[in-house]
């Protein structure tokens, strides 16, 4: 088993925080985006995956790098390293990790979370998810008939067609084939808006006999601005709120009362506060004097007389005497 990730995007929706680092490394409940999604695809496959290939942009740098490498083989696999110099649409995305694309092979797009209570059947052609959703018309959609089987793949449709929203993981039995399909979309120009779609491979995949059945998962969580994924902060935090991996090395509590789930770092000083629900507070961070909920903290952070809810606080910031609701970047100071 194979998978890939493309997330070679800049992650504008999260700026300021992706200025620094790239979306997928953020953390969430004390750990990476891109390290969750891993470990979850890996938990449903159902069986060893051998390759993780991540598809980045070229200035990420080599710590960048060796992070997503250490990630791969912590789930025993190989992680290879692929560039995408130019953001030229899905279907070119998965292109930059060709080599890699044989066999079985799992397609995960970098800026989604889920929660599945199933084993993926590796014998089906092809397994697209999908979650059921109120309003679909910002979301790839799909249609079913009566047996269960995708019918039709609509992007962003204007008029309801279907609730059944594609989340971005998809599973194809016979890799070599989508590597054909998406070869063929390339070397004939066939694009949408000035971008090679993943979406017109599928479809041409299902024409030639291809059957792609739903792979429903129970949530589905975005992290793609800064209220969607302090949202999925919280739901990861109940998702291992029974988990001892919560609470790191050294935490110093003075004379404060944590409201769990929280996520609470290695070397973390909290001295007259309190903190939870729902707030994750990276390494080395100090928090004096305050009132912190439903928030992600990074690492190395100083946080003084000061109530925080519903914000982002980037690495290295310091946040003293204001009321926030907010998205900080790293190495910010606010008085």
């Amino acid at each position: 088993m194979k998978i890939i990730i493309p997330m070679a995007g800049k992650g504008k929706r999260m700026r300021p925080h992706t200025l620094t680092v790239p979306k997928p490394l953020i953390k969430v409940g004390g750990k990476p985006i891109i390290q969750r999604l891993v470990e979850d695809i890996t938990k449903v496959c159902g069986e060893k995956v051998d390759e993780i290939a991540f598809i980045i942009g070229v200035d990420f740098g080599k710590e960048v790098e060796d992070s997503l490498i250490k990630i791969a083989e912590e789930q025993g696999a190989k992680g290879t390293i692929c560039y995408q110099e130019k953001a030229l649409g899905t279907a070119h995305a998965i292109m930059c990790a060709k080599d890699s694309i044989t066999g079985k092979t799992v397609v995960a797009f970098a800026d989604t979370l889920f929660k599945a209570d199933f084993v993926m059947d590796t014998n089906q052609e092809g397994v697209i998810w999908v979650q059921g959703i109120e309003d679909p018309s910002q979301f790839g959609v799909v249609k079913l008939n009566a047996a269960g089987v995708i019918t039709d793949f609509v992007e962003k449709p204007t008029t309801f067609v279907s609730n059944l929203a594609i989340i971005g993981i998809y599973y194809f039995k016979d890799g070599d084939n989508l590597k054909k399909e998406l070869q063929y979309l390339l070397d004939n120009n066939i694009t949408e808006k000035g971008e090679f779609q993943l979406t017109n491979a599928l479809e041409n995949m299902k024409q030639k006999g291809i059957s792609f059945t739903p792979g429903k998962v129970t949530e589905w969580l975005d992290c793609g601005n800064k209220n969607a994924t302090v949202y999925t902060n919280q739901r990861v935090l109940e998702f291992d709120k029974n988990k001892p991996k919560l609470k790191g090395k050294n935490i110093s509590n003075v004379d404060s009362l944590i409201i769990e789930p929280c996520f609470i770092g290695d070397n973390v000083s909290l001295i007259n506060s309190i903190v939870g629900p729902h707030v994750s507070i990276g390494e080395g961070t100090i928090v004096t004097n305050a009132i912190i909920k439903n928030c992600i903290i990074q690492g190395n952070t100083k946080i003084n007389n000061t109530i925080i809810e519903n914000s982002m606080i980037g690495e290295g910031a310091e946040i003293k005497g204001k009321s926030l609701d907010v998205s900080v970047s790293d190495y910010t100071t606010l008085n």
